[in-house]
């Protein structure tokens, strides 16, 4: 089984742009008449959708998009070398970091939100990553 990960923005050159640089992913391609990116680099790739704040998700809500900071019970961990380097890497393009580093058993994390309103964390692996708490 194939995971395709999309990702709604209110700007998709700023959406690429922030994910370049943060990331470090790579546009591929544009798609749906320039108002999807692929970006590659990553183990998925990742589709930047445009989406204009207060259109409707679904047909089946009465919510909104809004790209303020949103919780949502899915967000996307990048597994990075080096945590230090990576949080300041995705400051610089336009991150906000959420609270402090934290340390667990398995890990080092970040948790951040994209310049749309998305979480993402950032996690660097500590000897054998989640197997160390399985």
């Amino acid at each position: 089984m194939e995971i395709v990960v999309n990702v709604d923005v209110g700007n998709l050159d700023e959406a690429v742009r922030f994910y370049e640089r943060a990331l470090g992913l790579r546009l591929s391609r544009r798609l749906f008449a320039d108002t999807v990116a692929e970006m590659l680099g990553a183990t998925s790739p990742l589709y930047l959708m445009l989406k204009q704040a207060g259109s409707s998700p679904s047909a089946h809500t009465a919510q909104l998009r809004d790209y303020h900071r949103h919780w949502t019970p899915v967000h996307l961990d990048f597994v990075v070398a080096d945590l230090d380097v990576a949080v300041a890497r995705a400051r610089d393009a336009g991150a906000a970091l959420e609270g402090p580093l934290s340390t667990f058993t398995w890990g080092r994390q970040a948790c951040l939100s994209d310049p749309f309103g998305n979480g993402l964390c950032l996690v660097q692996w500590l000897s054998r990553g989640y197997d160390e708490v399985a």
